[in-house]
């Protein structure tokens, strides 16, 4: 994309601020995990990753390794077609069948593991992926427990990463 997608102006915010409200009116509350001078001021409260650098597994186990709730929807900031009602179901699915993860796969099975609940406990299995090296989502959510839950319709999970993409989106 060229520049920090977290920041692209959305509906009279930020696209981080977009997508941590859908997360807050869902779950009760949202904290960001990044730089806390760059996103402090959007309104969340915002962690350090411990592992800069690890990608989007040290961003879970960070997240995972600083909470106390015991489940933890966790999401993408790029993914702006996001409902309080699908991650409502998202998480309420997850607390009912009480796996270690719950991670949603669209139409064609793809995992989207940057949107999915994941129990607390899980959090080891970040940490020991992180120390061996694996940079990988999926080879952590090997160790796991997890459950897929099948969605009908991709759309929820449509990330913008060229300027083109936003562009299109954007004007919707």
């Amino acid at each position: 994309m060229g520049r920090d997608k977290a920041m692209l102006p959305f509906r009279g915010r930020t696209l981080a601020a977009h997508v941590a409200s859908l997360a807050a009116e869902a779950a009760g509350s949202a904290v960001l995990i990044g730089d806390p001078v760059k996103y402090g001021r959007l309104g969340f409260p915002v962690l350090s990753d411990r592992s800069p650098g690890a990608g989007p597994l040290g961003g879970i186990e960070t997240a995972l390794s600083c909470t106390s709730a015991d489940w933890n929807l966790v999401l993408a900031c790029d993914m702006p077609a996001l409902s309080t009602a699908f991650l409502c179901g998202l998480l309420g699915t997850a607390e009912r069948l009480r796996p270690d993860a719950l991670v949603p796969a669209g139409p064609s099975g793809r995992l989207e593991p940057l949107c999915a609940v994941y129990h607390q406990r899980s959090g080891r299995a970040f940490h020991e992926a992180l120390d061996r090296g694996v940079r990988r989502i999926s080879e952590a959510l090997a160790a796991l427990d997890m459950l897929t839950w099948k969605v009908d319709d991709s759309a929820w999970f449509e990330n913008l990463n060229t300027p083109e993409e936003w562009i299109s989106y954007a004007r919707q």
